[in-house]
């Protein structure tokens, strides 16, 4: 049977089973959570959210009380429900830490609140990595020889966070802020998205794949760059050992000649002849 302590089950994205949380990267937990209970049923994400009103009724001395089950209407027993449904699934969620951490809690939104709090911190403390996150997302840049899926994933990343720090961005502003992000030799890319695209209805899954293919452009380019040099250092190493051989014969010519010359001359030949 695979559990949640299973590498595979781990890994893999299941669309029946809520993700698992065992306490690390809360931001992307929370992102994947909140679009599981939304798929799950709207209104228990709903519930999660705002939280249920605890039916309440007076007393004799006209203090609110909780109603007795039995005198819950239709509306009452739904919310009731709705709530069971989205606990079982954040508890489903947890491991085994976690959910004694939250083990306590009356309804789904308490425990999503407690989440919250453990891993964001309170709101000063969120304002704070809000504000850290939001400086990340103003001063984000391509690096050089960065790939476009890396600078994306990292840039993913600090919405994904800001997101869950309910700090979030349109999607004209995200693709501004990638074009804008781009190195000095990928500008004029940049402008002419901008000049030939309407920014307002472009998805940002588009223009990630417009870089992607610009980038495999440009490495085609230098791979034919590369190439051309190769080639022209080939043939120039050719050219000088040919000129190499080429002087060495020269110089064996010589040689030979020099030799022959002395071996005609011998004894006989005087100062005064080499002199004439």
């Amino acid at each position: 049977m695979t559990t949640h302590n299973d590498p595979t089950f781990r890994e893999g994205q299941s669309t029946t089973g809520p993700p698992y949380f065992d306490g690390n990267e809360y931001p992307y937990w929370k992102t994947r959570m909140r679009i599981y209970l939304q798929a799950l049923d709207y209104e228990s994400w709903e519930i999660v959210n705002d939280g249920p009103f605890m039916p309440l009724t007076k007393n004799e001395v006209g203090e609110d009380i909780p109603k007795p089950l039995r005198e819950w209407n239709e509306l009452e027993k739904r919310n009731a429900s709705l709530n069971s449904k989205a606990m079982n699934a954040i508890f489903c969620a947890l491991d085994k830490k976690e959910f004694h951490r939250v083990s306590s809690c009356q309804t789904a939104n308490e425990i999503w609140h407690k989440l919250e709090v453990v891993y964001e911190g309170t709101n000063q403390v969120k304002k704070s990595k809000i504000s850290r996150s939001t400086r990340q997302y103003e001063l984000f840049q391509m690096e050089q020889n960065e790939t476009v899926y890396s600078m994306y994933t990292r840039f993913t990343d600090i919405v994904i966070t800001l997101g869950a720090l309910r700090k979030t961005f349109s999607n004209s502003e995200k693709i501004m802020k990638i074009i804008r992000s781009l190195p000095k030799e990928w500008r004029p890319k940049g402008t002419t998205i901008e000049e030939a695209k309407d920014l307002s209805i472009l998805l940002i899954d588009d223009l990630i794949g417009s870089l992607i293919f610009y980038e495999e452009g440009l490495a085609t380019e230098r791979g034919n760059e590369e190439k051309k040099k190769s080639i022209a250092l080939k043939a120039w190493k050719h050219e000088s050992h040919e000129e190499s051989e080429l002087d060495e014969e020269e110089m064996d010519m010589l040689a030979r000649r020099f030799r022959k010359f002395f071996k005609k001359s011998g004894e006989r030949r005087k100062f005064k002849d080499l002199k004439n």
